[in-house]
């Protein structure tokens, strides 16, 4: 009934053609993927990003739920023989859910209430009599037949509350008034909170809102977030402050009129119902809303955040030693050949404060190096990592120069959450937990796509407050970054895990488990096709998937991001130029395809659109190719290991590690990361920090102050330039 009027209005909202709105919403009710439909189909989207797709997506979900309601509202009010033009014309210009909720209020079924007891009592005519605000010298008569004992109206006070109740809850219901009271809190109110001397709250985390007071229309997101969890805690209490007579003034000057008998009955009836009624429900109205809309905010900076975690650069070709640093039970070690296999687990005592064990454990490493021939050490960088970095440094590298290899810095951020988890304990059953955290911090420098997805997104370490929001719409909106990312770059199927493939666009986890099933029962897959010959992938889903997964060293076009259904039409195109499959990543090919005709040209001889056909030579050009960069390693200091080797005025080189609204978290190497505030990122203005940093980016920092009390280190990134 309303599928037009949706499709309009995601025209209008995401500036698109309509004929591209009507083939999107094609697509998704086929069962196509996001990151399918923006590679694949662009010619039908007018090349839609994975973005601009899931926000496609999201609003026509919501335009679907608000016409799904409207449509419910209006046959209910219906029902009741109550629906007017009027109210019918109200209801079709709302704009929002909350609009319509407020304009169904008055005919919602609502529980007891003070005003439906009235009712039952025969008290509306009184109220209504109120609302005449005719004089009438006989008034207490009028009020005193109503009292009815059978009915429960014992006096003439009774009778008069019970109409005044009816009064506040029409006034409460009344959209217009609630519509004016919400804009006017925006507009004047505040948020202030104050100090709950019940909850505790020993480290004083939420110190600066024991006594806070902040605009509504400007308060920050995180404050909000804050503010929330505060709350939540039983350490804050939290009230909207302003003005209230000018709401309660709004009414009345719609209600009373001018020398109106029962003024003073009226004013108080207003009162009541806007302390009793108006203002808690709008205040908890106000509050989600901000509440949804920090946690939106915060969701998009997560989603940046975890992009660029996800897409920093694998190391290839290299057999990585994980170094867990440990303090108390020792550092673990895991050391993985160059696709991920285990070679070894133990422990090392590289945090001892005994020199002669130190060295001991220093030639035992060597050994290890030397054994299997390691390239690469990753080195966590939780609690004893810079004893451990020293260790490395002082006893293994000066000891035994021979084994002086390349080390980096590794975030162990949900290393152990994974490591506890039942995939953790599927994939290494027989070692200890701690162990397999250092073989997934091994991973993690190798392909840190294939290794991070295999924990919840929201313990990788890179949002803020997580655990405090919609984690339905929370785990949705991350689920939807590592989905782009897993297609983005390409999935080798011979060699990835069921987390993995559960990413693939058309794979869910019950395919993935066949496929890995598949895989070790018949050995590697020769080409796309035999994708068809697994339990329960049928046309549809290899449709959806074979573009994203890679067949190495067999058919040339399985190792590309080439779609089965564009084989033909790229045969075609190799032939047209006088080149074959042979000729795939070399010079000689891209030559050949830089002076041939034109795309448009040869996409019209093809019969093919222009975007498919740039994607196609693309991918012929540069074959199996990675889109992810290559990262830069910190240098950290000797000197510096905990925090209380901080000094204000020390300049570090850090990583930032998490990018917040107001800031960006720094691993400078003690143990507890360093805040630069958004005002001590740049000397010019900024509207976030995203706009000057990004996940994993070397940046060096000033110390400007420290707090070892309280663990926190205050950073500034222009003072050190």
């Amino acid at each position: 009934m309303y599928q037009e009027l949706i499709k309009q209005k995601l025209q209008e909202e995401l500036d698109i053609e309509l004929k591209h709105v009507e083939n999107v919403i094609n697509f998704l009710n086929e069962g196509c993927t996001i990151p399918f439909i923006a590679r694949y189909r662009k010619e039908w989207t007018g090349s839609m990003s994975d973005e601009k797709l899931r926000i496609f997506n999201e609003k026509y979900t919501y335009f679907n739920n608000f016409y799904d309601r409207l449509d419910t509202i209006l046959r209910t009010i219906e029902e009741q023989g109550k629906l007017t033009d009027e109210i019918r014309a109200s209801l079709n210009n709302a704009k929002t859910l909350s609009e319509l909720e407020d304009i169904y209020r008055p005919f919602k079924p609502k529980k007891a209430t003070r005003a439906s007891k009235a009712k039952e009592k025969g008290l509306e005519p009184l109220a209504n009599y109120l609302l005449m605000q005719v004089n009438n010298d006989d008034f207490d008569d009028v009020v005193s037949s109503f009292i009815n004992e059978e009915k429960g109206v014992k006096s003439k006070e009774e009778a008069l509350q019970g109409a005044k109740d009816i009064i506040a809850e029409m006034i409460s219901d009344e959209a217009k008034y609630r519509k004016f009271i919400r804009n006017n809190m925006m507009k004047t109110f505040n948020i202030t909170t104050k100090r709950n001397p019940k909850g505790e709250d020993e480290r004083e985390i939420f110190s600066m809102y024991y006594d806070f007071s902040e605009s509504l229309s400007k308060v920050a997101s995180h404050r909000i977030l804050a503010i929330n969890r505060g709350e939540k805690l039983n350490v804050l209490k939290v009230e909207l402050t302003g003005e209230d007579d000018n709401n309660t003034n709004h009414i009345a000057s719609k209600i009373i009129k001018k020398n109106s008998p029962f003024q003073d009955i009226l004013l108080d009836t207003i009162q009541d119902a806007y302390k009793r009624l108006i203002k808690p429900s709008i205040d908890n109205e106000i509050l989600a809303d901000l509440t949804e809309t920090s946690e939106n905010t915060s969701i998009e900076v997560f989603k940046s955040n975890l992009k660029e975690l996800l897409l920093e650069a694998p190391t290839k070709n290299k057999i990585i030693l994980g170094f867990d640093p440990g303090i108390r039970t020792g550092c673990k070690i895991g050391i993985v050949d160059r696709l991920g296999k285990v070679l070894y687990t133990g422990v090392l005592y590289g945090t001892s404060e005994k020199e002669e064990i130190l060295k001991n454990e220093a030639k035992k490493l060597a050994v290890l190096i030397a054994r299997y021939h390691v390239d690469l050490i990753s080195l966590g960088n939780g609690t004893g990592g810079r004893e451990s970095e020293r260790f490395i440094k002082k006893y293994l590298f000066e000891m035994f120069p021979e084994c002086k290899i390349d080390y980096v810095i590794t975030n162990e951020a949900g290393a152990s959450v994974y490591s506890a988890s039942k995939l953790g304990t599927q994939e290494f059953p027989n070692l200890d937990v701690s162990v397999r955290s250092a073989i997934s911090l091994a991973r993690r420098v190798q392909d840190p796509l294939a290794e991070l997805v295999k924990i919840d997104p929201k313990s990788i370490g890179v949002g803020q407050y997580q655990h405090d929001m919609n984690q339905k719409h929370l785990g949705e909106a991350l689920g939807g970054v590592v989905e782009n990312c897993v297609n983005q770059v390409g999935v080798d199927i011979n060699s990835a895990s069921p987390s993995l493939l559960t990413y693939v666009s058309g794979i869910n986890s019950s395919i993935a488990s066949n496929i890995v099933k598949y895989r070790e029962e018949n050995g590697e897959f020769k080409n796309r096709k035999d994708l068809l010959n697994v339990p329960k992938l049928g046309e549809k889903a290899y449709q959806q998937c074979a573009g994203f997964l890679r067949i190495q060293d067999h058919y040339p076009l399985d190792n590309t991001g080439i779609h089965p259904e564009s084989y033909e039409v790229t045969l075609k195109l190799l032939k047209l130029i006088n080149s074959d499959i042979s000729e795939i990543g070399e010079d000689t090919l891209a030559l050949k395809l830089a002076t041939s005709k034109s795309v448009s040209v040869l996409a019209k001889e093809l019969k093919v659109g222009e975007e498919t056909l740039k994607d196609i030579i693309e991918e012929l050009e540069k074959p199996g190719r990675d889109i992810r960069d290559i990262n830069v390693k910190a240098e950290l200091r000797n000197d510096v290991c905990d925090i209380t080797d901080l000094k204000e005025g020390m300049i570090l080189d850090g990583t930032v590690r998490n990018i917040i609204d107001f800031g960006a978290f720094i691993d400078i190497g003690v143990h507890q990361d360093g805040l630069v505030h958004i005002s001590e990122i740049s000397s010019k203005f900024i509207k976030h920090p995203l706009d000057e940093l990004h996940i994993g980016q070397i940046v060096k920092v000033k110390v400007i102050s420290v707090d070892v009390k309280k663990r926190r280190i205050g950073l500034s990134i222009k003072q050190a330039k």
